[in-house]
């Protein structure tokens, strides 16, 4: 694994919220377009709402993982390190946002937990090999 394999794994990370808004959009009422953000208020249908807090969370989990990449990739991390674990960190978020919309709340959280480990490992990595 290289560190392609890494970016190529926060582009994954970077589209999943879309991957989530899709699956909302296509279980709940019919949608519309015309006001997006009102239409998902509305929804009734417990998957299309679970879907759409997979996608919010998408996003949120995005921001931190894709800077601990940057930033151990730029302190010197060993790039097969960084492939590792991110690839480990989307397959946990794919397998995150499947749980979410199933409705899996424990193994949900196991599982967001495990990602979150993986960014952690990345910042942490980074900055040990930064300090003097």
């Amino acid at each position: 694994m290289t560190l392609a394999t890494a970016y190529v794994c926060v582009l994954i990370a970077a589209l999943l919220p879309y991957l989530w808004v899709t699956i909302a959009k296509a279980t709940g009422e019919r949608y519309n377009n015309r006001d997006p953000r009102q239409w998902q208020q509305k929804q009734q249908s417990p998957r299309s709402q679970r879907a759409h807090a997979a996608q919010l969370n998408s996003y949120e989990a995005f921001a931190p993982f894709a800077a601990s990449v940057i930033m151990a990739q730029l302190a010197g991390v060993q790039e097969t390190r960084i492939a590792a674990l991110a690839l480990t960190f989307v397959v946990l978020r794919v397998l995150h946002g499947l749980l979410y919309i199933a409705g899996l709340h424990y193994l949900r959280s196991l599982v967001w937990l495990g990602g979150l480990i993986c960014v952690v490992w990345l910042f942490v990595q980074a900055a040990l090999l930064m300090s003097p």
